[in-house]
């Protein structure tokens, strides 16, 4: 792809989930899309924000005219200290439940910046990670593609398909804690495509729980089975690797490409 005029560059907003393991992957993909000629936005929380300026200095988050960096609050309580580890659950609820207004008026605000603005062109699409799904809603107002990145393989997303099936078949929640320890994990689930002979304690761990309510096995399901609504899917792994599950997951859902 060549480079474009910056008021017809395509305008990719970067949200990645606020946690270790996302932000990171998320960077890596807005650089690529940024070396193809896109104009990014790269969108962090508020708390990782001050981290990443505590940590790296006003320098670290600068940017380049077309590589931008913004903010939106994450909706957890302030916290007195900045360089802990935030937890992992209430921020999933959190986001969840509170993100939604902020970033579309950020989207909203960038857009409104492109209209009296040569450096800032119109928001084309958006790139988010594959548990802030929420991002949907506003492509959908916008009209515009919204593109979901899972940083995990095709087999962990496979494996996040299949919760609301191991739970109508009574596989999940555990009876038990004893069931952690009592071989009960290691039983063969041989209906998964693409994953024979896979365990039960080869799926995403959040299913090692004895309660229907937990927020992370349900937090996954609603996310995971959001991603058929997206204008595409980006899995970190490739065709040699994961060619059955992958060709499995693509029935499941057309924005796989």
């Amino acid at each position: 792809m060549g480079s474009f005029p910056q008021e017809n560059k395509p305008h990719a907003v970067c949200l990645p989930f606020p946690a270790q393991g996302h932000v990171n992957p998320m960077l890596k993909v807005a650089k690529l899309l940024h070396a193809k000629g896109f104009h990014i936005t790269f969108v962090n929380s508020e708390y990782n924000h001050r981290r990443l300026l505590k940590s790296r200095g006003a320098q670290a988050l600068r940017g380049l005219p077309s590589f931008r960096f913004a903010t939106i609050p994450d909706g957890l309580p302030p916290s007195d200290d900045d360089d802990v580890t935030q937890h992992v659950p209430s921020l999933c609820e959190s986001t969840r439940g509170t993100c939604l207004a902020p970033f579309r008026d950020l989207v909203n605000d960038l857009n409104r910046s492109a209209s009296s603005s040569p450096d800032v062109p119109p928001v084309t699409c958006i790139v988010s990670d594959g548990i802030m799904t929420f991002t949907l809603k506003v492509a959908r107002e916008l009209g515009i593609p919204d593109v979901l990145f899972w940083t995990n393989g095709a087999a962990g997303v496979m494996g996040y398909f299949q919760y609301r099936n191991l739970i109508q078949k009574g596989l999940v929640p555990l009876r038990d804690t004893s069931d952690l320890t009592n071989g009960y994990l290691d039983s063969v689930i041989d209906w998964i495509p693409g994953m024979k002979g896979i365990r039960l304690k080869d799926l995403p761990s959040f299913i090692r729980t004895t309660d229907p309510d937990d927020i992370m096995l349900n937090f996954a399901i609603g996310q995971v089975e959001k991603v058929p609504e997206a204008s595409a899917l980006i899995l970190n792994t490739f065709d040699d690797l994961e060619q059955e599950i992958i060709d499995s997951l693509s029935s499941l859902c057309e924005c796989l490409c």
